[in-house]
């Protein structure tokens, strides 16, 4: 299952990322995002349901958010 780092980064970035992965996957994968932004949670969230994809799990670890989504369309 493809995955994600963004820790460290800050908007837009982990957003841009999830979005270029996104692109390179087959409907069906699942892609996992894991950020400590604060906005990161929302922005990605918001992202993933606005272009039609399943907003799978959201979970924290301390400052660490992972968020899954599944490539819909």
């Amino acid at each position: 299952m493809p995955e994600i780092d963004a820790t460290g980064l800050f908007c837009p970035e982990p957003v841009f990322r999830t979005k270029i992965e996104m692109e390179r996957m087959q409907v069906g994968d699942v892609l996992t995002i894991k950020a400590d932004d604060p906005a990161a949670e929302e922005d990605i969230s918001r992202w993933a349901t606005r272009n039609g994809h399943d907003l799978v799990e959201v979970k924290k670890d301390g400052q660490v958010i992972s968020i899954t989504i599944k490539k819909v369309r």
